[in-house]
């Protein structure tokens, strides 16, 4: 959800518009779909676990080596080349920080006071904030009553979510505060992407594989400075981080893409909506977080304004 060439407009997804559907894979659509959705639902999970033997910095920056290591693999089968220019890659740089380095060391550090379920349910924010920034920030991207009324009807549920009406009572303000802000990362990120990298002629495959290079190399630099070495490795987080990188990151990014490429990006997107559902699912029943009925009733709000913030006018 956080790849590079994602140019349709901040609400949504990361997606490649610029691709035309192809023929169909060897393993079916929808099998992609449901793998996709389990693997992003469970990655706030996975980031749980992996804070339980290692510090947020630390899991961010081997989620990242994990998943470049994946993207290299992909690029070297395809024969693949990374990005020439140094503007291109200075661009990178800052998609990188945006959509990766931000907002993943963000959640991990918000996982450390909140439960996963609720860093889920921040995460589906991104298409409201998405919204809400892309009618200052795109000229071209309009808005509707019906999106505006999508967004109105989703910050309600993020008010739910959060039980304002008891003074968001056992709330821990400043991990919620960071899921909420990594949230707003996501389409910070897409906007710049739109209006700096949309068109550049690379493939999509060379961008992302780019992108998740510089953000390792910046969490490379910024991990010593505020980490020191484990004295221990704890197994389960070490392969929580594994899986983060390696299926989350990695593996995601390129089913992502080939979703898009066979059914387009609108549909390909409709995996925000699942995310929360299976990340609450995931957090209830195998850590065993408690779950108040406005969390759920409150996400079905939220998705529900998402949703309205992707209709688009008729042609």
């Amino acid at each position: 959800m956080t790849t590079v060439t994602a140019s349709r407009d901040a609400a949504g997804p990361a997606s490649a518009p610029s691709v035309r559907p192809r023929s169909r894979g060897r393993l079916d659509w929808r099998l992609r779909f449901a793998a996709l959705s389990l693997i992003w639902g469970f990655s706030f999970l996975l980031i749980k676990v992996g804070t339980d033997g290692y510090a947020p910095f630390q899991v961010t920056l081997g989620r990242l080596v994990f998943g470049t290591a994946v993207l290299a693999a992909a690029m070297a089968v395809k024969r693949e080349r990374l990005p020439r220019g140094v503007r291109t890659w200075g661009h990178l740089a800052v998609a990188a920080f945006l959509l990766n380095a931000l907002p993943f060391s963000l959640f991990a550090y918000s996982e450390l006071t909140i439960p996963s379920t609720l860093a889920g349910i921040c995460n589906a924010t991104s298409p409201l904030w998405g919204m809400a920034l892309s009618m200052v920030a795109l000229s071209e991207d309009r808005p509707t009553r019906v999106r505006v009324a999508g967004l109105g009807i989703g910050f309600i549920g993020v008010l739910t979510v959060l039980g304002a009406w008891q003074g968001f009572h056992g709330l821990d303000a400043t991990g919620t505060a960071m899921a909420l802000l990594a949230s707003l990362s996501y389409p910070i990120g897409w906007i710049y992407v739109r209006r700096t990298l949309a068109g550049s002629g690379e493939s999509h495959l060379s961008l992302t594989g780019a992108q998740l290079l510089l953000a390792t190399v910046q969490l490379a630099v910024v991990t010593p400075l505020f980490t020191s070495v484990p004295t221990s490795f704890s197994l389960v987080p070490l392969l929580a981080i594994v899986a983060l990188g390696a299926l989350g990151t990695g593996l995601a990014v390129l089913l992502q893409y080939g979703l898009v490429a066979e059914v387009g990006p609108t549909t390909a997107q409709m995996v925000t909506y699942f995310i929360p559902v299976i990340a609450t699912a995931a957090g209830v029943a195998v850590l065993g977080e408690s779950l108040a009925w406005s969390t759920p009733v409150g996400a079905v709000i939220v998705l529900a304004g998402a949703a309205l913030t992707q209709v688009r006018r008729s042609a």
